[in-house]
């Protein structure tokens, strides 16, 4: 329904990414891209001086530290709802909102500053108002590698990796949150850890600022933290020994549990209505409805419209991810398991791989002297399941699997013998098929069965390869129905 001005009713999504901040406005009626908005970190606020909207410190023997300023985000947010404002952007006809975070940053609130979000004061504007309320000024993100230590220690307290990713959806991960409060908790605790009365993932983070309140972790994105009871509870609940392994056992593990706060809500729950700050500040309707938001993976399951098992998505870009609604889970120490965003009776499986589009890229230059139409030639010279030859192309190291440092390429001929070469038709579709089929094969790790997969949605840049396309059908014996999306701002 329009107002007055003409303008239709809307829906605003926010996505708070590692290198900027994007607002997107849909239209209710057809779900039709209405406007959309962005600030870059490194441009627009380069006092902050990140790179990448990251800031980056070495330490040692291959690991690095790795922040981005938790102002900056607020800040960003200023400036983006500055920008809308600008442009005369209808707020009050915005119905509903909600958000995406990356995923496994952690926020650390200061003591005090549950009473600083809730008294904001609309004559001003967000970021001076925060300047007081983080007890660390640098948020610990997903590009983090520092905490190796941590996890060998948490997976050894609850009794193995393959333990902890039964129980929480994944084995322990550098960047995951739960590592990260680790590492605070051993070398900050008395300069943040003990002065900090709520810890939020970047999602939750963004989510209190306009419900005015510490907003809960949501399900999805809680289980990339290693510290969420992933089965129990449909997910809603903290796996104690984790919490234990983390912060020590007791009334250490309980204050812990409290930071985080006392428990998780679905991805979809309504938390209640935006803000009485951004009603007066900016016009937003007071009956403006607020959803939990969530991490930038789980958004992307719901975004590419994935609706029940059987359904994959496949991201085809400088990484490969592929993303699975699955009626059942069985984690293991590769891949991981979510609760499912959209239907929390479920869970959603998620593969990554580092080695993506310059495998792909590298092997179109060597055999096809960077021309696709060749590259589809190629392909078509060679069978489906190249007559036994395999290949497998790790650029750099590898997490899926995961192969330590170790890098390379290494072929097996069609009796499984190692050569250091294949003709260029062999090459092109093994670089293909290695990957395909082992998506398939590491999916089936985590629970899933490849014989169910009723659809797959690709995207990213090689998805608009139609020969590709095919070769990925072929490796999951799918009925090849493809989909491919050109996503995000120009």
């Amino acid at each position: 329904m329009a107002d007055a001005s003409g303008a239709p009713s809307l829906y605003l999504g926010f996505d708070s990414s590692t290198q900027s901040l994007k607002a997107t406005a849909v239209q209710a009626s057809d779900l039709q891209v209405f406007k959309t908005y962005q600030v870059k970190f490194d441009d627009d606020l380069p006092h902050f001086k990140t790179s990448g909207g990251m800031s980056t410190t070495a330490q040692g023997a291959g690991a690095a530290r790795v922040t981005s300023p938790v102002l900056m985000w607020f800040e960003a947010m200023d400036l983006l709802l500055g920008r809308m404002a600008a442009d005369n952007f209808p707020f009050q006809q915005v119905l509903a909102t909600s958000g995406s975070g990356q995923q496994h940053g952690s926020v650390y609130w200061a003591c005090g500053a549950a009473a600083t979000l809730g008294q904001l004061d609309p004559a001003k504007l967000v970021a001076p108002q925060l300047v007081q309320a983080f007890a660390r000024s640098e948020s610990p993100i997903w590009a983090d590698s520092s905490t190796g230590p941590q996890c060998a220690a948490l997976e050894a307290a609850v009794g193995g990796a393959e333990v902890l990713a039964r129980a929480t959806g994944s084995r322990a991960y550098e960047r995951f949150t739960g590592n990260q409060i680790a590492k605070i908790v051993a070398e900050e605790k008395a300069e943040v850890y003990d002065r900090c009365e709520r810890i939020s993932l970047v999602s939750s983070a963004m989510c209190s600022l306009f419900l005015g309140s510490y907003a809960p972790l949501d399900t999805s994105d809680g289980s990339g933290t290693n510290l969420n009871d992933l089965q129990r509870d449909g997910g809603l609940t903290w796996y104690l020994p984790a919490l234990e392994a983390v912060a020590g056992p007791g009334s250490a593990a309980e204050g812990l549990r409290r930071r985080l706060g006392p428990g998780l809500v679905e991805s979809h729950r309504t938390l209640g209505t935006v803000a009485p700050y951004f009603v007066r500040r900016y016009g937003f309707s007071p009956g403006c409805v607020l959803v939990a938001w969530s991490g930038d993976n789980p958004c992307s399951l719901a975004g590419l419209g994935l609706q029940a098992p059987g359904d994959v998505a496949v991201s085809l870009g400088t990484s490969d991810t592929m993303f699975a609604m699955m009626a059942k889970a069985s984690p293991g120490s590769d891949g991981h398991v979510l609760r499912n965003p959209v239907d929390p009776s479920s869970f959603m499986g998620m593969l990554c791989f580092k080695n993506g589009a310059l495998a792909r890229e590298r092997v179109l230059i060597k055999c096809c002297g960077g021309d696709w139409a060749k590259w589809s030639e190629l392909l078509g010279q060679r069978p489906a399941g190249n007559s036994g030859a395999v290949g497998f192309y790790y650029e750099s190291p590898e997490i899926t699997p995961t192969t330590g440092d170790k890098s390379g390429i290494w072929r097996f001929d069609e009796a499984g013998v190692s050569v250091d070469s294949f003709d260029a038709a062999t090459e092109v579709r093994a670089v293909l098929e290695g990957k395909f089929l082992a998506m398939r094969a590491f999916a089936q790790g985590i629970g899933m069965d490849p014989a169910e997969v009723k659809r797959i949605i690709a995207t990213g840049g090689a998805s608009a390869n139609q020969s590709i396309l095919q070769v990925l059908s072929d490796a999951w014996l799918c009925l090849g129905i493809f989909f491919y999306f050109s996503f995000g701002l120009k």
